[in-house]
C-alpha cells in the first residue's frame, strides 16, 4: 500500500487509494458514516474487492439491500473476468496474445469485443495526436529488457522497435469479428486502456440492473463515479500532490477519472531513472516526474488522455483536453508547476484538503512548459 505519510486529522479516516509507487493517489471517501454497515440500512452501501487485471478491483454500490448489492458486485466482477481473458498481455492464451502472435499474417477472426477495443484504441490514438498508442508493445518490451540487463538499448534496437509502432497498422472490424496487426514484429499492449474499457462495461451492466450509485476502482488509478453515496452530492476523492502533500478533495458524480504518473514505476540504468510511460512517437521513456488526472465521460477516454497528458508538452496537452467534449484535466509537475483546463475546478469541485496544499493556478503559458 502506498505510504501516505502524515495525513491531516480530518482526512485520517479516508480509505487510501494507490497506484503502485505513485506519488499521486486518489482516496475515495464515502462521506460521513455512509459506509458503516450497522447504520446503512436503507439504502445499503455494499463493497467488495478482488484481484483482476494485475491489480485490485474495488466495487462499491448503493442498493436497496445487501443482497441486491452483492448481486450487482458479482455482475461487475464477472464482466472484469471475461474481459481479462480477452485483453490480457500476460496470459499467453488470451485473445489479444493470440492476435499478437499472428502479426503480419493478415486479418484474423477475433471476439467482437476485442475488435471493438482495438477500433476504439485506434480512434483514441488519432485524437491524442499519437501520444497514446496501443502498438507501443515493442517499445515496452525493449525497455523492459534494457532494465533487466542494466544496459540502454542500442540505436539499432531502438530504430527496429520504433518501426513496428503505429496505430495505423491495426485494422479492426467489430461487425465482421476480424482484426489485423499489419506489421510483422508489431504487438498491441492494452495496459493503457483495458481497465478503463472494463470499467465502462461494468458501469453499463450496473446501470442496466438499476444501480444508481456506485464507485468502481481499478487499482485506484482508473475509476467510475456513478451517482452519489446516500445524502451526499458525489463521491469524494482525495487528490495526492507529487510533492508529498494533498492537492485537495474532489467531489465527482457521473464521471470517469484516470490518474497516471510518469515514474511511479521505473528502471534505473547507468544511475538514471527511466519511467514506465513511453512516448510512442520518440520511443523514449519519460524521465521527468509528473502526474495527470483526467475526468471524462467514459473511463477508456480518461485513461488514454491521462497518458497523453504526460507525454505531450504541458500547454499542448492541456489545449488538447480543452477541445475534448466533457473532459477536464489537472497536471502536476514534480517541480511544483501546475496546469489545468479551464473547467477543471467546476467539474472537480476541488477543495482544500486541510493541509499545506499548493495554490491553484490556471494553465501556464507555453513559455513556462516543463521540460520533457
Amino acid at each position: 500500500m502506498f505510504a501516505v505519510g502524515r495525513v491531516p486529522r480530518q482526512l485520517q479516516q479516508l480509505p487510501q487509494l494507490s497506484r503502485g509507487a505513485a506519488a499521486l493517489a486518489l482516496a475515495a471517501a464515502l462521506a460521513g458514516c455512509a459506509m458503516a454497515p450497522a447504520e446503512a440500512t436503507t439504502p445499503a452501501v455494499v463493497s467488495d474487492g478482488r484481484y483482476a487485471m494485475g491489480t485490485v478491483l474495488e466495487v462499491t454500490v448503493v442498493a436497496a439491500d445487501e443482497a441486491a448489492g452483492r448481486a450487482a458486485i458479482a455482475e461487475a466482477f464477472a464482466v472484469a473476468s471475461a474481459l481479462e481473458a480477452l485483453l490480457s498481455n500476460w496470459d499467453p492464451d488470451s485473445a489479444l496474445m493470440r492476435l499478437n502472435a499472428a502479426a503480419g499474417r493478415g486479418p484474423q477472426r477475433v471476439d467482437p469485443e476485442l475488435a471493438r477495443v482495438l477500433a476504439a484504441s485506434r480512434a483514441l490514438s488519432r485524437r491524442t495526436r499519437g501520444a497514446f498508442d496501443v502498438t507501443v508493445g515493442p517499445l515496452v518490451q525493449l525497455w523492459r529488457a534494457a532494465g533487466e540487463r542494466g544496459r540502454l538499448p542500442t540505436e539499432a534496437e531502438r530504430t527496429r522497435a520504433r518501426a513496428a509502432v503505429g496505430a495505423d497498422g491495426v485494422v479492426a472490424d467489430p461487425e465482421a469479428g476480424t482484426a489485423e496487426i499489419a506489421r510483422a514484429g508489431a504487438s498491441v499492449e492494452l495496459g493503457g486502456i483495458a481497465k478503463g474499457w472494463a470499467l465502462d462495461r461494468m458501469a453499463e451492466r450496473l446501470r442496466a440492473a438499476g444501480v444508481a450509485g456506485a464507485l468502481l476502482s481499478f487499482g485506484q488509478s482508473s475509476l467510475w463515479a456513478i451517482g452519489a453515496p446516500p445524502r451526499e452530492p458525489g463521491w469524494r476523492l482525495l487528490v495526492r500532490d507529487p510533492a508529498g502533500g494533498f492537492a485537495g478533495v474532489a467531489t465527482l458524480r457521473d464521471r470517469a477519472v484516470s490518474v497516471s504518473d510518469s515514474v511511479g514505476q521505473w528502471t534505473e540504468i547507468g544511475g538514471r531513472r527511466y519511467g514506465h510511460v513511453i512516448d510512442p512517437r520518440s520511443g523514449e521513456p519519460l524521465a521527468r516526474t509528473a502526474q495527470a488526472v483526467v475526468l471524462a465521460p467514459d473511463a477508456a477516454t480518461a485513461e488514454a488522455f491521462s497518458k497523453a497528458l504526460l507525454v505531450l508538452p504541458p500547454a499542448e496537452g492541456v489545449a488538447l483536453l480543452e477541445a475534448e467534449p466533457g473532459c477536464e484535466a489537472l497536471l502536476l509537475e514534480g517541480d511544483g508547476r501546475r496546469y489545468e483546463t479551464g473547467g477543471w475546478q467546476e467539474a472537480s469541485g476541488l477543495a482544500p484538503a486541510g493541509n499545506d496544499t499548493r495554490s491553484r493556478e490556471r494553465s501556464a503559458p507555453a513559455s513556462n512548459e516543463a521540460s520533457r
